[in-house]
């Protein structure tokens, strides 16, 4: 609501069951008031020079090498810090305190739905329906662009990921490219699933700078309800990234797991 970016129907449902909660107008004021506040305190140019400033000392020679690169695939520039344009423009909605069971599942799909979820958290897409998602915004200049599924990006381009796990409290991230490379986001190498956040969207801890690997970049979000073992996901990215149907087809994965990816198109050679 206070972004604006609820469809018109669903921004006048939400604001008229605001409207009748006793410090529903003030919570959302707060909100509001505090990312002004952050803004101020934090300009969208100082910023741009501050990110280009530690880009700037990353590179330099004197600087140490960058642990979290990944070693299967160097060209991937992992960078060291978290957009903070994105940061400050990420809002979180509490369910006032006191609100009674009745009123929580009302304002929580995973409690509504039986599902689990974090007590108190107000899930962004109120879509009964909700799937899991990922979702790319690239940082260009002192403004950050949310990108749409088939986006054209291009070499140098910084990518920031997010993900939305809709109940799931397993997962992995990963991308494959336009020279059949694999690369895994989430977790760091590892073995097994990383735990998600199982309700609201949530921001990996890094921006990445594409490389220039011709053709597209796809990024996977594989999710389960159970911990699972990453090698038949990793085995089927891998056969995936080198078929020609790389740009559309999904992953063939074990039983139990599901998917969703997100597709950016990138100059051919």
């Amino acid at each position: 609501m206070a972004l604006g970016e609820l469809p018109p129907d669903e921004l006048a449902a939400a604001r008229d069951r605001l409207s009748r909660e006793p410090d529903g107008p003030a919570r959302l004021a707060a909100l509001e008031a505090d990312s002004r506040a952050t803004l101020e305190a934090l300009p969208p140019d100082r910023v741009a020079r501050e990110v280009k400033a530690r880009f700037a000392r990353a590179d330099s020679p004197a600087a140490a090498p960058r642990a979290e690169a990944s070693p299967s695939r160097p060209s991937w520039r992992f960078l060291p810090a978290l957009v903070p344009v994105l940061a400050a423009a990420t809002l979180v909605v509490l369910v006032r305190p006191g609100a009674s069971s009745q009123e929580q599942e009302a304002r929580d799909p995973w409690s509504a739905t039986g599902t689990g979820g974090t007590p108190g958290v107000l899930e962004p897409t109120r879509s009964k329906g909700l799937q899991p998602r990922l979702d790319v915004h690239r940082q260009s200049g002192t403004r950050t662009e949310r990108l749409t599924d088939g986006a054209p990006a291009q070499a140098g381009d910084v990518v920031q990921l997010s993900y939305t796990a809709a109940g799931h409290a397993h997962g992995v991230i990963l991308s494959v490219d336009g020279r059949g490379t694999v690369t895994q986001h989430l977790p760091a190498p590892s073995d097994t699933s990383a735990p998600l956040e199982r309700s609201g969207t949530h921001l990996l801890p890094r921006a990445y700078e594409l490389d220039d690997a011709p053709g597209f970049e796809r990024f996977f979000l594989v999710t389960s309800d159970q911990p699972f073992e990453l090698e038949g996901v990793m085995a089927a990215a891998r056969v995936l990234a080198t078929s020609p149907e790389a740009r559309t087809a999904p992953l063939t994965l074990p039983a139990g797991l599901g998917q969703t990816s997100f597709l950016l198109e990138k100059p051919s050679p």
